[in-house]
């Protein structure tokens, strides 16, 4: 296991500036997911970690090791593709051999360490099957493999999932969570999907405009986002403007278009002031649709809903917007043009975020 640190990185291309002075420190061990909308920078970042790109500035450490201008292939990192990068007039085991030939690896140790490969991502026997045999999730399990082989302490991997279906991008993140876990590695792992971070990383960066919005464990980021930004990107939210009427003892009083609105603020570096504009964040399955006395009422009219099984999303409309709202395990379903209902949210789901 080894730690991988980028301090203050740049990259420029030209005059358009992809990394602003990136700063992160990723554990020995540890799967950190680098999230962001296209263009954020994620993918220039995992880049410059792998030896693709050099930084403008700055620096990239593995361990106590400076590596910002070492080669790729003497990093002791190995990198997984998008595109899997497959060799198509090779057999998958001449494919997943390549790099222990390149390093000139004696026959026998290789035969060796392929079949074991091989055996790490669930594919033994496979080594004679040609290529356009393999499906697309044995295609990417090919590609880890071939990633595997040289020993690696660290994994990086470029959004390898966005190629498959749905059901197998769900079997493939619990592989790929299995595969750095039991073999000890640090991984790097770069996705625009929300839902793979939050179900696969240990920690995660936000990244916009080639800086970071926010570090943290996937509980802090879908729980206590610092930013709008954040919160919006991070599954799903509703974020209402509002007003700081006052703030101590761990909440703050809002003032918004559809009433008063009591919430925590995330960021530990911020203590918003009367008068200030602010947002309220407050996630769909955060409001709570029913008619007991609760936290922070809200009035308005359903005005569309959909029945999704195991949950049942509404849209209800009010004063300070329309409103998503999940509910889980439905015992009764509203219709639209039903009278006027309330919503409530507990003081601690609703998050108070600066302008």
């Amino acid at each position: 296991m080894e730690s991988i640190r980028a301090e203050s990185v740049v990259k420029s291309f030209g005059n358009a500036r992809a990394l602003d002075g990136i700063t992160l420190h990723v554990e020995p061990g540890e799967l950190f997911f680098l999230l962001g909308a296209s263009g954020c920078g994620k993918t220039t970042l995992l880049r410059c970690i792998a030896g693709l790109e050099t930084p403008t500035s700055g620096a990239i450490f593995f361990g106590d090791r400076d590596v910002t201008n070492l080669a790729p292939h003497k990093r002791e990192a190995a990198m997984v593709f998008q595109s899997y990068a497959l060799w198509p007039h090779l057999t998958v085991g001449q494919n997943i051999a390549f790099g222990l030939e390149e390093r000139r690896v004696p026959k026998p140790e290789i035969s060796r360490r392929v079949e074991e490969a091989l055996a790490m991502v669930q594919l033994a026997g496979f080594g004679d099957r040609a290529i356009d045999q393999m499906s697309g999730g044995q295609q990417q399990r090919v590609s880890l493999a071939r990633a595997l082989v040289v020993r690696p302490k660290c994994l990086l991997l470029d959004e390898p999932l966005s190629n498959l279906d749905a059901q197998l991008r769900v079997e493939m993140r619990r592989e790929i969570r299995r595969i750095v876990k039991e073999n000890g590695l640090t991984g790097i792992y770069v996705t625009h999907d929300q839902e793979e971070a939050l179900a696969m990383a240990d920690r995660m960066a936000v990244l916009t405009r080639g800086a970071i919005g926010q570090i943290g464990t996937p509980e802090q980021i879908y729980r206590s986002p610092r930013s709008a930004y954040v919160a919006n990107f991070i599954g799903e939210t509703n974020l209402i403007p509002a007003v700081v009427i006052e703030s101590g003892d761990g909440f703050t009083l809002t003032k918004t278009a559809a009433g008063p609105l009591i919430g925590r603020v995330s960021d530990p570096d911020w203590s918003p002031v009367p008068g200030e504009d602010v947002r309220i964040s407050v996630r769909p399955e955060a409001w709570r649709l029913h008619k007991e006395d609760g936290d922070n009422a809200v009035t308005g009219n359903i005005v569309e809903r959909s029945y999704l099984g195991q949950r049942i999303q509404y849209w209800v409309r009010t004063d300070a917007g329309r409103q998503q709202v999940v509910e889980l395990n439905p015992h009764i379903i509203h219709e639209p043009g039903e009278a006027e209902i309330l919503l409530y949210a507990r003081h601690d789901d609703v998050v108070v975020l600066k302008v």
